[in-house]
C-alpha cells in the first residue's frame, strides 16, 4: 500500500470514528430532585425509560435532599453559574422562582423551542393555573402535584370501636376519633399530620374558604399580610394543642416526617399529601382514605396543589432545551401520566391521563384514590382558594413552624401562637418586598 493511500485510509477511519463518537455522545441533562423512598424509585425508573427510548439525550437524576435543601442548592448553583438543566421545586418555592427573572425559562417556551405547542386545556385546570402567569403561560412543569387527604389505619379503628368503612369527615369528628384511639389503647396516639403549614394553614384556608392572607393570599400583589389568627384558625389549633397535651396528637416534624408515625402504627390517623400513598401502599398496612377534614358551615370548598414542579434554568444550549422539551413531552404521555398517578398517588397532570384512569375502572377497584382529584376540581376556586403566593413563602413557613413547635411543647396557647406567627411573618414579608 502506498504512503498516500495509507494516509487516506487512516484519515477516513479517523473521520468515521469521529462521526461515530458524535453520534454516540448524548446530551446530558441533570435533573435535581427531592424524592425519597418509593417516589425516588419512580424518578430513577422514568429517567431510565426516557434514556432507553432514544440516544440523543440522557437524563441524570441527582438527589439533593429535602424540598428546601433542593431549592437552596439550586439557588447556590445559579449564583455560581453552574445550575442543572432541570430542578424540582416544591410549591412553596414557586414565588421565589417566579421572582427570579432571567434565571429560568418558562416551560411553555421550552416546549416551543423543542417543536411542541403548549395547550393548557390538556392539563388539569387547578394544577396548570397554579404554575402559570396571569396570562396563562405555564412557567414550570407540574411533575408531582398532590392534594392533602386523610389516611387511617383500619386495624386501629377496629380496635378502638370506630367504623372502619367510614372515615371522619369533619375536624371535630377527627378529634373525637383521635381521643378514642388514645383512651382505648388501640394506639399510642390518635392523630398526626405532615406539613402543618401546607395542610393546616394554606389548604385549611382554601378547603374552609377563609382567607390566608390579604390580596387574594398574595395572588393580587406582593405586599400582603397574613390573616391566620382569625377565630377559626385559633379554634382549630387550640384543639390540636389540647390533643398534644394528652398525647392524642403527636408532632412528627416540619415536612413529611410524621408519615413514619403512621407507618409504624404509632398513630391511627394521618393527614398527608396524596403523594405519600406510595410508601403507605408499599407498607402492606390495612389502610383507608378519606377527604381532608373541614368545619361545617365553612367547607368543603376546594384544595390547592402541593408537591412540586420542574423548572428549567436559563443559559442552556439549544440542544439542551430540545432535550428538556423531549423529556417533558415524554412525561406528558397519557400512559406515563396514568401510571405515575396510579403508582404514586400524585395527581395526573393531564386530563387524558385522568380520563384513561377513570375508564380503566381503577377508581372502582381502589376506593378513595379519586378523592384528591375531586377535592381540587369539585368547585370553582374563590379568592380564598386559588392558592398562596408569597415572595418568601419558605421563610414564612419556617416562622410558622417555630411558633407551632412552641405551642405543641406546651409553652403557649393557640392564640398567642398565631398572633406571634402573623406578626413575625408580616415583618418578614415587608422586608422581602423592600
Amino acid at each position: 500500500m502506498s504512503i498516500r493511500l495509507l494516509a487516506a485510509s487512516t484519515a477516513a477511519i479517523a473521520l468515521s470514528v469521529t462521526f461515530a463518537g458524535n453520534a454516540l455522545a448524548a446530551t446530558e441533562l441533570q435533573w435535581w430532585h427531592a424524592m425519597t423512598g418509593a417516589n425516588n424509585e419512580v424518578v430513577d425508573q422514568l429517567a431510565k425509560e426516557f434514556n432507553d427510548s432514544q440516544s440523543d439525550y440522557k437524563i441524570m437524576p441527582v438527589f439533593k435532599g429535602s424540598y428546601p435543601e433542593t431549592l437552596n442548592a439550586g439557588i447556590a448553583a445559579f449564583r455560581s453559574k453552574q445550575p442543572p438543566a432541570i430542578i424540582q421545586v416544591f410549591d412553596a418555592g414557586s414565588g421565589v422562582m417566579m421572582a427570579a427573572e432571567g434565571a429560568v425559562v418558562p416551560v411553555a417556551e421550552v416546549l416551543e423551542k423543542g417543536g411542541y405547542k403548549f395547550d393548557k386545556s390538556e392539563y388539569l385546570p387547578g394544577i396548570v393555573s397554579y404554575y402559570s402567569k396571569p396570562d396563562g403561560t405555564m412557567l414550570s412543569f407540574p411533575y408531582n402535584s398532590s392534594s392533602p387527604i386523610l389516611y387511617y389505619n383500619k386495624d386501629i379503628f377496629q380496635k378502638a370501636g370506630l367504623d372502619v368503612d367510614t372515615p371522619p369527615k369533619t375536624w371535630p369528628e377527627v378529634f373525637d376519633a383521635a381521643e378514642k384511639i388514645k383512651t382505648s389503647g388501640a394506639a399510642n396516639c390518635g392523630l398526626t399530620s405532615t406539613w402543618l403549614t401546607w395542610i393546616q394553614t394554606e389548604n385549611f384556608a382554601a378547603w374552609n374558604n377563609v382567607p390566608y392572607a390579604t390580596k387574594e393570599n398574595g395572588l393580587g400583589g406582593t405586599d400582603v399580610e397574613l390573616e391566620i389568627n382569625s377565630p377559626l384558625y385559633v379554634e382549630h389549633f387550640q384543639h390540636i394543642a389540647d390533643l398534644a397535651k394528652d398525647g392524642a396528637f403527636r408532632y412528627g416534624g416540619r415536612t413529611s416526617e410524621a408519615k413514619q408515625l403512621f407507618l409504624s402504627g404509632e398513630c391511627g390517623i394521618l393527614t398527608e399529601s396524596s403523594g405519600g400513598l406510595g410508601d403507605i401502599a408499599k407498607s402492606g398496612m390495612n389502610y383507608g382514605i378519606g377527604q381532608l377534614p373541614y368545619y361545617e358551615g365553612h367547607g368543603p370548598q376546594n384544595t390547592i396543589p402541593g408537591g412540586a414542579s420542574l423548572w428549567v434554568f436559563g443559559g442552556k444550549s439549544d440542544a439542551e432545551y430540545k432535550g428538556i422539551a423531549e423529556f417533558f413531552h415524554f412525561l406528558s404521555q397519557t400512559d406515563i401520566q396514568a401510571r405515575l398517578h396510579q403508582v404514586s398517588g400524585y395527581l395526573p397532570v393531564t386530563m387524558a391521563a385522568y380520563e384513561e384512569t377513570k375508564k380503566s375502572g381503577f377508581y372502582d377497584k381502589n376506593p378513595g384514590r379519586e378523592t384528591p382529584i375531586q377535592q381540587m376540581l369539585g368547585k370553582a376556586p374563590t379568592e380564598n382558594s386559588k392558592g398562596v403566593r408569597l415572595v418568601n413563602l419558605p421563610q414564612v413557613r419556617d416562622i410558622l413552624n417555630e411558633e407551632f413547635e412552641k405551642m405543641l411543647a406546651g409553652d403557649q396557647d393557640a392564640k398567642t401562637t398565631l398572633d406571634a406567627a402573623v406578626s413575625r411573618a408580616n415583618e418578614a414579608i415587608a422586608a422581602a418586598n423592600n
